[in-house]
């Protein structure tokens, strides 16, 4: 078992410290092992400040070939207008030139990249109203070679070249069916007045047939009292027929009988053959009145009964007649009504049209331009994108920081001194962390003269010596219990936590290896409670962060100190062998 002398112990904290001061070499390097921690920090920061807000510098070409068009005699010209679009647009600087010069000036680097408006663009935009659409094509060249990163901001000037063209088709396109509308609402207009006059000639008919079904009622009720009075006189007719018949018939026997009974010829001339003649012809004549009265009773009888006949159906003509009428008035209501109706349902859309249809073209073509606008809420808001990358260049600066105050005051070996492995590792831990605070000092000072956003000062601090004194023991742990393979240790996981600590992408869209390694790194938690402390705490973020980062430094030391008391021997070895090869 070692010795754990705390004499021993702070003996060789008291040499560290005489030793930083006894050579001004040594001093000399010691503030630079302090500085330069922040430096990389803030040079980086200040390079990523705002980079998108110098894009107006980046050269981008633009070849207008439009040869425009018209519509409906009136001019247009699509190219023309993104031209003055992008000259009142300084987020690229927008360079005009031909279509050759545009591409010898990508091909040479000159432009970082440029778009060519075509010679159809217009009228491929205006013919998507018509039965045989085009689409409006532009041609977009690009030099990736040039500048990886000039390549993606191009790109997003490329999107807003292309956004602002399909926002120019969008309301070209509607306002067009704005223009339709207003053609519909007219005809719609139209054809309510139409059918609302429609309606009121229905209307007018509608009384004259009301008025031309009294009157035929007012008949059919005289024609069926008529008939009823024809049928009591055919009735009265038949009687007295059938009695003139009979008389008839009587007269005729009693004519037959006198001249039967009587022989003019066989009388004297004189008064008596005379009379005998006269009755004779009286008899005669009373036969033919008898002949003639029996026919007119007959005829008087068929006549009687045919204008009964016609009195029953004259009274069936008329009751049609009415229910004729009747019908018609009842349809000619119905008609108008859905003819009213119809025409008033007409004029309630026209007049929803003509509400549409009287906005102002202008106004209306701004709306269809941009008819969705988003209202941006920022949640922990930061000014600039220095600030909100500043999280992860403070945390990297302060393990690269770590990793090279380990590197030029390298650990020591208890071997071949009169210390232990626990005393020497625990006696030179104070000064590396106290170089780690003065770090992290230098670090704030620079990110306050800066101007990097910090919302909550006292927690910032506490944050930033924090995580700057955890990776400053957990590299000295490492370096001092397995000495240069340690260093490349330290190495392996900087490289591992520049991409698996989503500082600067989301971790979600890192390989699955970074996503895997994301919840054992101690970066991981590092930035989180950087980032909690300068851009807006959230407690249940912070606290896990901060009991994570102080569990890794506590089981740091505990394994470190184990790991040196049985491999400070193997460590001291190898070291040796690799300063006898005069190359390390």
């Amino acid at each position: 078992m070692s010795r754990k002398d705390v004499g021993k112990i702070v003996e060789i904290t008291k040499n560290d410290f005489k030793s930083a001061f006894a050579n001004p070499i040594v001093t000399l390097l010691l503030i630079a092992i302090i500085i330069l921690p922040s430096l990389y920090a803030l040079i980086n920061i200040q390079a990523c400040w705002n980079p998108y807000d110098n894009t107006n510098e980046v050269a981008f070409a633009i070849a207008n070939l439009d040869n425009g068009t018209s519509v409906d005699g009136v001019p247009i010209n699509i190219g023309n207008e993104l031209v003055m679009d992008l000259k009142n647009n300084t987020k690229f600087n927008w360079t005009f030139v031909t279509e050759e010069e545009l591409r010898e000036g990508v091909n040479n680097g000159k432009y970082y990249a440029g778009i060519i408006l075509p010679k159809n663009l217009s009228e491929n935009v205006v013919s998507i109203t018509t039965d045989d659409p085009k689409p409006a094509e532009l041609e977009y060249v690009v030099n990736i070679k040039a500048n990886p990163v000039a390549s993606r901001l191009t790109d997003a000037g490329s999107n807003a070249i292309y956004t602002a063209l399909n926002a120019k088709i969008v309301q070209f396109i509607d306002l067009a069916a704005y223009g339709k509308l207003g053609e519909l609402q007219q005809g719609l207009a139209s054809g309510a007045g139409q059918l609302a006059s429609g309606g009121s000639q229905l209307q007018s008919g509608a009384g004259q047939v009301a008025s031309g079904a009294g009157q035929v009622a007012s008949g059919a009720q005289k024609i069926t009292n008529g008939s009823h009075t024809v049928q009591q006189a055919s009735s009265q007719i038949s009687s007295g027929a059938k009695n003139v018949s009979q008389g008839a018939q009587q007269v005729q026997q009693g004519s037959d009988e006198l001249q039967a009974s009587v022989d003019s010829s066989l009388m004297p001339n004189g008064p008596v053959k005379q009379y005998a003649q006269s009755s004779a012809q009286l008899a005669n004549g009373s036969s033919q009145l008898a002949y003639g009265s029996s026919y007119l009773a007959q005829k008087s009888a068929q006549l009687a009964n045919g204008s009964s006949e016609l009195a029953e159906n004259s009274a069936l003509l008329s009751q049609g007649a009415l229910s004729l009428a009747a019908g018609a008035q009842m349809l000619s209501g119905a008609a108008t009504q859905a003819l009213f109706a119809a025409s008033g349902a007409l004029a309630a859309s026209a007049n929803s049209l003509a509400g549409i249809t009287g906005i102002n073209e202008t106004l209306l073509g701004d709306y269809f331009f941009s008819p969705v606008k988003l209202n941006r809420h920022e949640v922990f808001p930061v000014p600039d994108y220095g600030s909100s990358v500043a999280p992860f260049y403070l945390v990297l600066s302060m393990w690269v920081g770590a990793l090279i105050t380990c590197v030029l005051i390298e650990p020591k070996s208890s071997v071949g001194t009169p210390y232990s492995p626990f005393e020497m590792y625990t006696g030179k831990l104070l000064i590396y962390v106290i170089l780690s605070i003065l770090q992290a000092c230098v670090t704030l000072i620079g990110a306050q003269l800066l101007g990097i956003y910090i919302s909550n000062y006292p927690l910032f601090i506490f944050s930033a010596i924090l995580v700057s004194v955890v990776f400053m023991i957990l590299i000295y742990s490492i370096i001092s219990a397995i000495g240069t393979v340690g260093k490349g240790v330290a190495v392996i996981l900087l490289v591992f936590q520049i991409s698996g600590t989503g500082g600067i992408y989301p971790i979600e869209i890192m390989p699955k290896l970074f996503q895997a390694l994301h919840p054992y790194l101690p970066m991981t938690y590092a930035i989180s409670l950087i980032r909690e402390a300068q851009l807006g705490v959230v407690w249940s973020n912070y606290w896990p962060a901060l009991i994570i980062l102080l569990a890794i430094g506590t089981i740091t030391v505990i394994v470190a100190m184990i790991i040196k008391e049985k491999a400070d021997k193997a460590s001291k070895y190898f070291e040796e062998k690799l300063e006898e090869s005069e190359l390390f």
